[in-house]
């Protein structure tokens, strides 16, 4: 499965957006992939199917020009319909399938057997995945920050599990927040990133009406360092994500900019 990228001059620009920032989005879903090549993304990650059968996605992203480089997909259904999401995402060529949290009483879980537990479990999971020609990850919020018996919980998970058959999409802002240095993480799982939020976190009571969060590079992270960081462990698309924009659009248009702006570090 290619993955192709967006070129600036000589540059390499390996930008996403993932499509949860654009939930809001007034028209269509074609409407709304229109917008988003018309910015210069050139790829997306998808929030499970949009609705939309396989062959109404495929159609839908050629129209628009874009590529599907990840999906983030329910735990329930990457565990319940298992057959069902490979067949959808093989046939709109998309290559990797991404669990955006896990089971609440595993979310709280403060023993290390609870999350090595689900480690083994996504483990087989993602070696299904595998040999159907696809990749499984996991993406994390901020409680896998949280320490337990010297570990972080997101350590005791992906330790259980073969990098393989799962790797880690570091949302970077969601490192911060729980309190973790994402630039140590990268480091520490480098080689097992190849898709990395970028999210900004704005300065302490701004963007109150935005759950405190911000436009890449309208925020607190500093980019100069987490870029070439998420480079050094194997990212192979950044993806741009707002939790809660005021104006999506313009959210991700500008975050693209900024981007842009920094595309020597990519």
């Amino acid at each position: 499965m290619s993955e192709e990228r967006q070129t600036t001059g000589n540059k390499t620009l390996p930008i996403a957006v993932q499509l949860y920032s654009l939930r809001e989005f007034p028209g269509s879903f074609q409407e709304m992939l229109d917008r988003v090549a018309a910015m210069g993304y050139p790829a997306v990650e998808l929030v499970h199917n949009h609705g939309l059968g396989a062959e109404a996605m495929r159609e839908a992203l050629a129209r628009a020009g874009l590529q599907a480089v990840s999906a983030h997909v329910s735990f329930q259904a990457v565990t319940e319909e298992t057959e069902a999401v490979i067949a959808f995402h093989r046939a709109i060529d998309n290559p990797a399938v991404i669990l955006p949290s896990l089971p609440r009483p595993v979310m709280e879980a403060r023993t290390p057997e609870a999350w090595q537990e689900m480690g083994r479990r996504l483990d087989e999971l993602g070696q299904r995945f595998r040999e159907a020609g696809l990749r499984l990850g996991y993406h994390n919020h901020a409680p896998e920050m949280t320490t337990i018996q010297g570990k972080r919980a997101i350590d005791w998970l992906l330790e259980s599990a073969d990098p393989e058959h799962l790797f880690f999409e570091p949302d970077l802002a969601w490192v911060v927040q729980g309190g973790a240095d994402p630039v140590a993480l990268l480091a520490q799982y480098a080689g097992r990133c190849p898709r990395v939020h970028v999210k900004d976190i704005a300065p302490l009571g701004q963007n109150q009406d935005e759950d405190g969060w911000a436009d890449v590079g309208y925020g607190v992270l500093d980019w100069d360092r987490l870029l070439p960081a998420a480079k050094a462990a194997g990212a192979e698309w950044y993806v741009v994500e707002h939790d809660k924009p005021r104006d999506p659009l313009g959210s991700v248009a500008r975050s693209l900019a900024f981007l842009r702006q920094k595309a020597e570090l990519l």
